[in-house]
């Protein structure tokens, strides 16, 4: 709340006495800065005007937008007019202190949003649409007075969106910039090239796009073809992107890979690369790639070109030249690099990735730009002016602060929202190690180890979004919200008093306002998440229910819907079978997405998704999709490329007589590198391979083997099922599989214990 002291930056009136009924504050994200109740109330109607000054465009655009959000969200048409002698919006231009404050006074008299500049006056605005649909009801309404007074933490509040391995369209991006700027974010870092494709029309070298901005994805051998898929932007899209953007607050920073991830832009110009051959289909494969720029004149004119037309797209300060993997094995078997690094006098490889950063950055420097790269780029003698994107933990960051350069900090995993947010057959193929909801949220973005006056070089932090396993728009949605929202709030408001509880009860009306303008967040946080304790032989299960944001549970055991008014969750429950088990979390009287309907039986007890397991290594844990069918649902497999191999732990093993295992084959199309002598599959009796079960660990007893010879001509699921020893009460079970080669690679989809 605001002190009288404070509340002198507004009006006296603030601090009179309110009757108890004008207390209650509304929930906003990000939380301001300050707010406090303020004397009066202002009825919104449809015959509320928007009072604009004459002549400026910037509160015309905050105008316009506030009324396109009260039109999306409470079917009111409000309209801008220059005065207005009924109460009203209004948008003044008068200083608010530092870059995007603003200041939102509500009282009787309307609401006047005041602002120095042009992100001012939007945030002004969005803040106000917030506390104008707090009832989530159509139609007029009447708000308590208010003072507001707000500024952002930190100036860089992005999101970086991967179109570089699947294309999203330009509609769908604009989507996305609303979402952002609703919840002020304000930089999108837009990775438009990378080894799979290459989204942004160059003029002067249209096969960047008419070649490499199309792929055929990989499948396992047998299965069908997938068909081509890709896509590219063209100039016109992308300027009309970045209009969009800015009007509502978005600066958009490209990237151009280089020198490193650089095969999309080598498949459509062999020269541009050292000249070592690209088998069909590697621009399909997942990983890190070897295939570099080479660092003849040529090539620089031909990235210069490239740059410049990204430049007359791209009106920001920034431009992010990736810098990360450049694995140099081609340069270093390359005599002509090797002269070059001779030539040049400079140590290595390493020495010549520097001098080829700091000549780009010479060029961006001549046309007023700075260069931005991952924290890479420090390993050599990184240009003055540099930029550094942290995201192998935090220490790029304090290394850059310390050494004087500018720093965003966006981490791996914690702000790699690849990496999925939960368990369930609800989350889509991505990373399998969870990032959930409450690890971002927290996120300092302040490390401690950076000097106090060397702070100012944090930027601000920014949520990656390599889409990889993200095949399509809706998917992207699920991964990037609620969890940008929580970057937006670490972003914006104090880091004091920080509070996840208070998060979440201000984070469920923020998503359920954004759905009207197109979203569907992830449920991720929400969810309900059974855990099962069976022994062998009961007729009774034990159930533990739990959620992610710590809201109430309520449940029901009679297959009937899940009410307020039902039982509130307070510990395992003893549930005979058969039963079925229904359950929610509330946020006050409603509950919100991710319910449970569980049916506990005989099956039930002794069946196992994928979810259920543990892989049996935590090397690189994917959910990876099938390749097979080319429409419709296709199977998700949760697996340890490294090795693919599954736990039950507690298996109810007594009494079974078989076990089934239900199997898929997926295309092993992993650029690896040297990594790839660590992939440890045991051989195989057979030629197509087996999946082997084992008691305990996973060189324990021979429990079944399931031969894979009737599942390898399917491209979908297989179900296998082999006879299972006679063993008693609850043990450990290894499954895993064995093979004579990579490609395919099995993955388990499901396990059950059949009586």
């Amino acid at each position: 709340m605001i002190s009288c002291r404070l509340a002198l930056t507004f009006v006296a009136a603030l601090c009179a006495p309110l009757p108890a009924a004008a207390q209650q504050l509304p929930r906003l994200l990000p939380v301001p800065a300050e707010m406090a109740p303020a004397p009066g109330r202002f009825a919104l109607a449809a015959s509320t005007a928007i009072v604009v000054p004459a002549d400026d465009a910037g509160a015309r655009a905050a105008a316009d937008r506030l009324a396109e959000l009260l039109r999306l969200s409470r079917g009111l048409a409000l309209r801008p007019a220059a005065v207005s002698q009924r109460p009203a919006i209004r948008f003044v231009r008068a200083a608010t202190g530092k870059a995007e404050s603003y200041r939102l006074e509500i009282g009787a008299n309307g609401a006047t949003i005041t602002a120095g500049d042009d992100a001012g006056l939007l945030y002004g605005a969005v803040t106000l649409w917030q506390v104008l649909t707090q009832d989530g009801g159509k139609g007029p309404v009447t708000v308590a007075g208010l003072g507001i007074h707000d500024a952002p933490r930190f100036a860089w509040r992005g999101l970086m969106l991967d179109s570089a391995r699947h294309f999203q369209s330009p509609a769908y991006v604009r989507q996305l910039i609303d979402w952002m700027a609703v919840n002020k974010l304000n930089t999108l870092h837009w990775h438009l090239v990378d080894d799979q494709g290459w989204r942004v029309e160059i003029r002067k070298y249209p096969k960047l796009t008419s070649i490499s901005g199309w792929r055929y994805p990989a499948t396992a051998p047998g299965a069908p073809p997938l068909p081509r898929t890709g896509g590219f932007y063209t100039q016109a899209e992308i300027r009309a992107i970045v209009a969009y953007a800015a009007k509502r607050g978005i600066t958009i920073v490209p990237e151009i890979e280089m020198p490193g991830h650089a095969l999309a832009a080598i498949r459509a110009y062999p020269e541009l690369g050292m000249g070592v051959p690209i088998p069909p289909g590697t621009e399909s494969d997942w990983g890190v790639f070897p295939w570099l720029y080479n660092v003849d004149d040529k090539t620089f004119a031909f990235l210069e070109d490239v740059l410049t037309e990204v430049m007359e797209l791209f009106p920001s300060q920034y431009i992010h030249v990736g810098g990360d993997e450049a694995v140099k094995d081609q340069w270093k078997g390359s005599p002509a690099i090797q002269a070059k690094i001779k030539a040049l006098g400079i140590k290595d490889e390493t020495a010549l990735q520097a001098w080829f950063v700091h000549r780009i950055a010479g060029f961006l420097q001549a046309h007023h730009r700075k260069l931005i790269g991952w924290d890479e780029i420090l390993e050599g003698d990184v240009p003055a002016d540099a930029t550094i994107t942290s995201w192998r933990g935090i220490e790029g960051a304090i290394t850059a602060a310390k050494a004087g350069h500018d720093a965003v900090l966006s981490p791996s995993p914690t702000l790699y929202i690849n990496h999925r947010q939960g368990q369930g057959p609800d989350e889509p193929p991505g990373r399998g190690d969870v990032m959930d909801l409450r690890t971002v949220y927290a996120f300092d973005p302040a490390p401690r180890e950076i000097p106090a006056e060397q702070q100012h070089h944090i930027l601000g932090l920014q949520a990656n979004l390599w889409t990889e396993h993200v095949r399509t728009e809706a998917r992207a949605t699920w991964q990037i919200f609620p969890r940008a929202s929580a970057v937006a709030e670490i972003g914006w408001s104090k880091a004091d008093g920080r509070d996840y509880a208070d998060f979440v009860d201000r984070l469920v009306p923020q998503m359920d306002r954004m759905k009207p303008l197109g979203m569907t967040p992830a449920t991720s946080a929400f969810a309900v998440r059974p855990a099962l304790d069976y022994k062998a032989g009961e007729k009774t299960v034990s159930v533990t229910l739990a959620n992610q944001s710590g809201l109430p549970i309520r449940y029901t055991t009679d297959g009937t819907p899940v009410t307020a008014r039902a039982p509130l969750y307070a510990g395992p429950l003893a549930l005979p079978l058969p039963t079925r088990l229904r359950a929610a979390s509330f946020h006050g009287t409603a509950p919100v997405g991710g319910a449970l309907d569980q049916p506990l039986d005989a099956r039930s007890v002794r069946f196992r998704n994928d979810e259920d397991l543990k892989t049996c290594s935590r090397k690189v844990v994917l959910a990876l999709e099938d390749d097979y069918p080319a429409a419709g649902k296709r199977a998700v497999f949760l697996t340890d490329i490294f090795a693919p191999c599954w736990q039950w732990e507690a298996a109810p093993v007594g009494g079974a007589k078989a076990i089934a295992l239900t199997v898929g084959q997926i295309p092993f199309n992993f650029q690896l590198g040297a990594d790839l002598a660590h992939v440890k599959i045991p051989p195989s009796a057979t030629p197509e391979g087996e999946f082997e079960v084992r008691a305990g660990t996973c060189e324990g007893p021979l429990l079944a083997t399931l031969p894979l010879a009737a599942a390898a001509g399917n491209p979908g699921l297989t179900r296998l099922v082999a006879p299972f020893p006679v063993r008693a009460g609850n043990e450990a079970l290894c499954i895993r599989t064995t093979a004579r080669g990579l490609n395919p690679m099995w993955a388990l989809e499901s396990v059950e214990l059949v009586q």
